[in-house]
Order: structure tokens, then sequence, then C-alpha cells
């Protein structure tokens, strides 16, 4: 359905990837992973048509409708959330509106009449049943947007909704190709299920990054693997490629150590009898075996796994939180939260679930002090040191500082090698170490937000939506750290993966206020819960 040529992307000398040759074929589904500043979103970019300044060739098959997940979530300020979605489809959205305004026409000429006739067999061949609004109105409450509200103006929705109807709009029209960059964005756990399923029957090619691994895994037929600036395909979703590439790596290792052996001993005897006449001839012939010994092409995979451990600088007592009959709620809106108490036991690692809007946010800041209850009590113990990773991280890390600076601002007594150290362990090294805070993206915002926890050495962990702007290995080793961490722990998050790795007690908060409380694991809490 869509095929690449020698595609390769250049910005300046460096060069992004290069000669991909690739065919992406009808009914598979292809998730394009690879590290950060790999060119994932570039080369998907590419292929859906969005930048045009490339090497190379790309051929689509004739007639095959194209869908590309919008990213500018105010461009239909002005529509319905209706219309916004039925733009998806233009063609029939044209022929709706022009049809809508002969109809309020004061004179039905003969013109008008053939006109509205042209624009009825456009909207037969576009929506031969007549049910567009029935289809879309499914497709919104399948992702959380609630029947009743479809004709509402697009500027009344928060940004997470805007994000949701994109996402309708780029899927009411089936396309026969279809390009999703981070489709569960802004989705909470029930919608990512409902987006899994209607991408499980999609016929057609379609290709999506995602840095949520359940995601990947349960959507995707094959894995495109972006590394060595090249694509790999693998048969197969991402756990697959894990195991292979594993593999492959381990006996890339091998034979690279084999080399550089082989390498060493040739350089070694190179040295002792080069200058000696009766093993020159020897050595010229070594010589010759080093220079077809290359090294460089067992390149290691430019993926670098960040380190994450949590240390606690002191062992929490017997008090650790006191969350007792608090109400909370904000002004004109009902109450989140009701003569509510929660009460923590050592080791327990939270994870704290709901859909978008149900108070998991608020909950994390009454605990941190942000917020204060209308009635109640919120109080941590005397030996609790907390941490929190805030929703809003990347509007937290600001100004003119260095790396360095910033995080040395926030123990400036403490080991300075500690310092560093905690900025490697999140893959700032060297130079990297000095570059302005300003300048840097999303996703090192995050990543600068746990060094900081891990340089805090807290032993409470608040971390609400920490996998935003992750990626998938860092977003393991995260997941890693805080099942081996010592401490308590509560953690917002929709990603599965991650409340599977570490959580051994559940708290949802239902869109009605209940608040349900499981102790055991999130696939436990499933298995009771989803029936």
């Amino acid at each position: 359905m869509l095929q690449t040529i020698n595609l390769t992307k250049r910005f300046g000398k460096r060069v992004l990837f290069e000669n991909i040759n690739l065919k992406l074929d009808r009914n598979k589904r292809y998730g394009l992973i690879g590290a950060n500043g790999a060119g994932k979103t570039t080369f998907l970019k590419i292929i859906s048509g969005e930048i045009d300044e490339y090497e190379g060739e790309i051929s689509i098959e004739n007639g095959l409708r194209v869908g590309v997940l919008g990213q500018n979530q105010f461009a239909f300020e002005e529509f319905t959330i209706l219309d916004a979605v039925l733009f998806g489809n233009k063609r029939l959205y044209d022929a709706v509106k022009e049809k809508e305004k002969l109809y309020m026409s004061p004179e039905f000429t003969d013109e008008v009449n053939n006109r509205l006739a042209e624009l009825e067999v456009i909207s037969v061949e576009e929506d031969p049943t007549y049910e567009y609004e029935v289809n879309i109105t499914k497709i919104l409450e399948g992702l959380g947007i609630p029947a009743g509200e479809i004709y509402n103006p697009m500027s009344s929705l928060s940004s997470a909704d805007k994000f949701k109807v994109l996402l309708a709009q780029v899927l009411f029209p089936k396309p026969d190709i279809l390009f999703l960059d981070e489709p569960t964005n802004n989705l909470d756990l029930d919608a990512i299920s409902w987006l899994e399923n209607q991408l499980q029957r999609h016929e057609g090619t379609m290709v999506l990054i995602s840095h949520d691994r359940h995601f990947i895994n349960e959507v995707v037929t094959n894995i495109l693997d972006l590394d060595f600036q090249t694509l790999r395909e693998f048969t197969g979703n991402y756990n697959d490629w894990y195991l292979a590439s594993t593999v492959i790596a381990k006996q890339q290792e091998l034979e690279r150590n084999k080399k550089l052996k082989e390498k060493a001993e040739l350089e070694s005897f190179i040295r002792r009898f080069s200058a000696n006449a009766s093993k020159a001839k020897q050595a010229t012939s070594r010589q010759k075996q080093l220079d077809k010994l290359d090294v460089a092409d067992l390149k290691p995979s430019s993926r670098r796994d960040p380190s994450i451990v949590f240390k606690v600088n002191r062992t929490i007592g017997n008090d650790i939180l006191k969350f007792e009959d608090v109400t909370f709620g904000y002004e004109g809106e009902r109450k989140l939260f009701e003569n509510y108490t929660l009460t923590f036991e050592h080791g327990d690692k939270i994870a704290l679930i709901g859909s978008n809007g149900v108070g998991k946010t608020t909950l994390c800041n009454l605990m941190m002090g942000n917020l204060k209850p209308e009635t109640g009590e919120v109080k941590f113990g005397v030996t609790v040191q907390p941490s929190y990773f805030p929703q809003n991280t990347t509007d937290q890390i600001k100004g003119e500082s260095t790396l360095y600076d910033w995080l040395k601002s926030f123990n400036p007594k403490g080991d300075l090698a500690e310092v560093r150290n905690c900025l490697g362990r999140m893959l700032f090294s060297g130079e990297e170490q000095e570059k302005s805070v300003k300048s840097i993206s999303g996703g090192e915002k995050h990543r600068m937000m746990l060094s900081k926890m891990m340089l805090e050495q807290g032993n409470f962990l608040v971390l609400d939506e920490p996998t935003n702007h992750l990626d998938l290995e860092a977003i393991i080793a995260l997941g890693e750290a805080v099942h081996n961490f010592e401490g308590n722990a509560i953690v917002v998050s929709h990603d599965r993966e991650l409340l599977d790795a570490f959580a051994n007690r559940i708290i949802e908060i239902k869109p009605d206020g209940q608040i349900i409380d499981f102790r055991g694991s999130y696939e436990e809490y499933r298995e009771q819960y989803s029936k």
C-alpha cells in the first residue's frame, strides 16, 4: 500500500536516516520505535506527507484514503464538536454544510435543486446509511465525551478533550492508511482500552508511535525499529521485538569482542615484529588482515537505558500520612471528596487511577499541601520526607541556569559528585549538563525531575503522570525503580505496564465520587472489577 525507496533525511551534515527501503502491507499494523531523537516523528511526517523535504521516493497506491492524527488542538475552536469530527471526511463535511446552506435559501431554483441532487450523490457515496452523526457519537462516547455535548463548541473543551476530538476526527473516515503519533496521550485507561479494540479491527495499513508498551503489544502486528540510521522490520509485537533484539545484540557483542581481541593480537604482533627483517613478511600479512577487520560494522544500539534508583535518606516511622475526614471541592462544582479517609501501611505502593477530571491530581495536591481541605486533616508523619513529581513538570522547570546548577540548587550543601551522578543516570552526561534549562524538551524536563527526586532521597514518592514524554526504556526503568523502592509511593498513571510493575494497592476514583480501595496488583484488580 505504501513504499519507500532510498528514503534519506539530513539536517545539515547530520544524517537522521538514509536509504530506507520499506514496503508497508495491507492489514498490517506497524509500531514505530526508536530512541528519543532517532527520528521517529520525522519519519512518520515524511511518509504521511507532512514533510516534503527529503531524498528518495514515497509511493502510495492510488485511490487510498490517508488519515493523519492532528496535533493542533486549537485548529477547530469555532466548530461544534460534531462538525470537528465530521471534518475528518472533508468531502462529506463540505457536502453536508453546502446542503444546509442551500436548504436555507429563500428560492428553490432549478439550479439549486440540481446542486442538491449532486450533493446528495456525494453524501450517499461517503455515508450510504445516513448515520454519520450516530457513528461520530459512538466514537466520541468511546473516548469519554458524552453524547449530550457533541453540539457544544470546541472552545468549551479542555486541551485533553480537544485531543480526543482530533483522534475521533481521524478514526471517523476509516482511512486505508492510518498514521498515529502518540494517540494515547490524554486518554484514561477505559478510553485506551476502547481505542485498542478499534485499532485491532482496522482494515488497511497503520503506523503508530507510542510509549505505552501495553498498548503497542495489544495493537501492532509488526515493529519498525529506527536505529543505526536505518529501519529494521520485525514480525510480532514489542515483546517479540525485545526478545529478538536482545538475542541479536548479544550475538553482536560476542562477535565484536571476538574481533576486538583478534585486532589487539594483530596489532601486538605488528608492533613486535614489523622492525624485524625476518618477520617483516608476516607483519605485512597481519597488517592486511587487520585492515580487513571492520569493527565499526558491529555498532552498538543508539539506545541508552537510564538507570533510575530511588534511595531513602531515612526510614519511615509508624506515622506515615494522616488523611482523615477530608472534604474538598472546587467552587461551583460538586465535592470531589467528602469525609474521605486514607491510611498508609509500610510498603504500600499505590496506583491512583480513574477518568480524567475525577480528582487524582487534586488528591496529590492535597497530600503535598498545595491545596487545603475544607474540612478534615492532611498531615505527613514527622519522619516522612515526601518527594513530588507534579503533573505540570514542564512548567515547573524554567529559568536561565544550567541543568547542573538547577539540580544543585535543591541540595547546595550536598555531594556535588552526586548531582552529576543523578544527571548521568538520566542520560545527561558531560557537556549536556551545561545546557540551559530553558532549551530542553518536555521529555528532558521529565528526566530532570526524576534526577531531582533521586537526589532528594525522599522516603515517600508522589508521582503524578510521570511517564508523559518519556520513552519506553525510561518507563521500564521507572517501573523497576518504584518496585525496588524501600519507602512508600503513590503514582498517577494510565500506563498499564508501569502499574503492573510496582503496584500492590489500587485506588480508583469513579466519576460519581465512589472510591475503590483494593489491595493487590493491578492485574488482580482488573480481573475482579472488569467483569
